[in-house]
Formats: C-alpha cells, structure tokens, sequence
C-alpha cells in the first residue's frame, strides 16, 4: 500500500488551526470537545493528515471567533499560492510553536522600543555567529529589521 502525503494546503491549514489554538490558549482536547472529535482527530487536522471539511473548518472558526479566511492566510494580506510547501525553518513554523508564542508574548510586553531593538540586534548577531560557526557566510543570516 502507497502511503498518501498530505496536501501542502492541508498542512498549512492545520498549522493555521493549531497557531490559533495555542494563541488562545486551548488545549487539543478542549478544542476536540468543543467540536465533537477525539483530540487524535484534532491532532490530525493540526498535521494536515486529515482534511477539514467546510462544515467543520465553519465550526472551528467559530470556536476560535476569527473567519475561515484566517486559516488559508500566511499574514493579514496574503494567501498561500497552492502547491507552495512551507519550509520547516519558516517564520510561520516558528511562531506557531510554543518557543516561538512565549518568545511573542514576552516580547510584545516590552514596552521600551530601545530595549526591543537591542534585542533584535542581539538575536541578529548571535544568528550571524552561529552561521560563521556552522562555515556558512555571515551575509547569508537573515537580518531583522525594525
């Protein structure tokens, strides 16, 4: 038997449901509850493995009070062009993880814009050195800009 890969649509779909999960704080199994599903099913959706049906994308977007659109968007304005997998090292991977929402959080109550770019300019320097030590150029470490 063929295992089938999931569709690169799915999976960003369910990277979209589980960013917003953790956004609000739900658990799988909170959210399972809420919809009706084992949180396995759940877990499948998040993965992409599973599709989500119209109905049931209508009912998680009610869940979570943001429009199905929000799951197909990359950023505010953009939607994902088909067939465009995203990378494991996106900006998009990263956020939606738990590093990447406490790293948010904890940034985003930092008041002091000084302090905020001193912090962009740490993480910048310390990415460039990790790329010198791992032999690749320095000008290939993305750069933030504020």
């Amino acid at each position: 038997m063929i295992k089938k890969t999931p569709n690169p649509i799915d999976i960003f779909v369910g990277s979209r449901v589980r960013l917003r999960r953790l956004m609000v704080g739900m658990s799988q199994e909170a959210l399972a509850d809420r919809l009706g599903v084992t949180f396995q099913q759940v877990q499948k959706y998040e993965k992409g493995t599973n599709r989500i049906s119209a109905s049931r994308l209508q009912a998680i977007s009610d869940v979570f009070r943001v429009p199905p659109s929000f799951f197909f968007q990359d950023d505010e304005n953009a939607i994902p062009t088909a067939g465009v997998a995203h990378e494991t090292g996106d900006v998009s991977t990263f956020v939606s993880s738990k590093e990447g929402l406490d790293l948010n959080r904890a940034f985003l109550k930092i008041g002091d814009s000084g302090v905020r770019k001193s912090i962009i300019a740490l993480a910048t320097a310390l990415s460039k050195a990790s790329a010198e030590q791992a032999g690749e150029r320095a000008d290939n470490a993305p750069e933030l800009r504020v």
